[in-house]
C-alpha cells in the first residue's frame, strides 16, 4: 500500500543503473536498473536462481559489477566497499546477524549506538556506563516493538524478536535506506503479520528495499515491486500492475495470483 510520504519528485535515495555481472557464460545480473524513492517500500521478487543475491551483493559492495553504476543519495558508490556504504547510511539487515547472544536486548542496542558514535570498544568493556546514549537506545528499542524486553538475553528471544532487535540495531546507525533480505524467513503466520506491521512503519524512518518470498507480505507492504527473472527485471510497477502482468504471472506468480 503506497505511503503518502512517497515523493518521486524528490529523486531516488538509491539508484542502480544498467548493472551487469557475469560468471563465465552466465549473466547473473543482466542490465538491471531500479530506484528506491524516499518514503517507499520497493520489493524485489523472483524465483530461486533469478539473481537476487548477486544483485544485493552488488548493492552492498560485496561484489563489483562488470559494468553499470550504483548511486546513493546522488553520489556514485560503485567503487566503495560494504563498510563505506554502511557509513553513508545504507543499512542491511537479516542476511548476516550481528547479534550477541549472551548480551541483553539493551546491551546489544547500546553497542550499536556506541559503534555509530565511535565508542564501540569502550562499550564492549562497560556497555551500560554511559547514560548519554541510553535515551537514544531506548527510543530504538521502542520503535522496534521490544519495550519491556530490554533485560532479556538474545539467546532467550524468539525468532521474531531477534528480527525486531536487528531492526533496532540498524536504526542505531541512523540509516538513509534499509536493505532487508528476506525478513520473513522462518516466521510463522502470526510472527509474519507482526513483522509486516513493523516494516510498514519503518519506511517513515528511511525507505526500504525489500527482498522477500512471502508474497502476502510483499503485497501488503510494497509501494512498487520489481520482478527479477534470469538476471533481468521483467516488470516494475504497483501491486495491482504486477498482479495483472501476464509475463509476471507466467514466470513467477502463477495463474491464481
Amino acid at each position: 500500500m503506497a505511503d503518502p510520504g512517497t515523493d518521486p519528485a524528490a529523486g531516488p535515495v538509491l539508484e542502480i543503473r544498467n548493472l551487469v555481472k557475469r560468471f563465465g557464460a552466465l549473466a547473473a545480473t543482466d542490465d538491471v536498473s531500479l530506484t528506491l524513492l524516499p518514503g517507499e517500500i520497493h520489493a524485489l521478487i523472483g524465483p530461486n536462481g533469478a539473481g537476487k543475491s548477486t544483485l544485493i551483493r552488488q548493492i552492498t559492495g560485496e561484489v563489483r559489477p562488470d559494468s553499470g553504476a550504483v548511486f546513493f543519495a546522488g553520489t556514485g558508490i560503485t567503487g566503495l566497499g560494504p563498510a563505506a556504504r554502511s557509513r553513508l547510511g545504507l543499512a542491511r539487515s537479516f542476511q548476516v546477524s550481528q547479534l550477541l547472544p549472551d548480551y541483553t536486548v539493551l546491551q546489544n542496542v547500546l553497542l550499536a549506538v556506541a559503534g555509530a558514535s565511535g565508542g564501540a570498544f569502550h562499550f564492549l568493556r562497560n556497555p551500560l556506563k554511559d547514560p548519554r546514549l541510553l535515551p537514544q537506545t531506548l527510543t530504538h528499542i521502542e520503535h522496534s516493538g521490544l519495550s519491556g524486553r530490554e533485560a532479556i538475553q538474545v539467546a532467550f528471544l524468539s525468532h521474531g524478536e531477534r528480527r525486531r532487535l536487528e531492526i533496532a540495531m540498524a536504526l542505531a546507525l541512523r540509516p538513509r535506506a534499509f536493505l532487508l533480505d528476506e525478513p520473513m524467513a522462518g516466521m510463522g503466520a502470526e510472527g509474519a503479520k507482526d513483522l509486516t506491521r513493523l516494516l510498514s512503519d519503518l519506511r517513515h524512518q528511511a525507505p526500504v528495499l525489500l527482498v522477500e518470498h512471502d508474497m502476502d507480505a510483499v503485497f501488503a507492504l510494497a509501494d512498487r515491486i520489481s520482478v527479477l527473472v534470469y538476471g533481468r527485471i521483467i516488470a516494475t510497477g504497483t501491486v495491482a500492475e504486477i498482479r495483472a502482468n501476464p509475463e509476471v504471472r507466467h514466470s513467477y506468480l502463477g495463474g491464481d495470483a
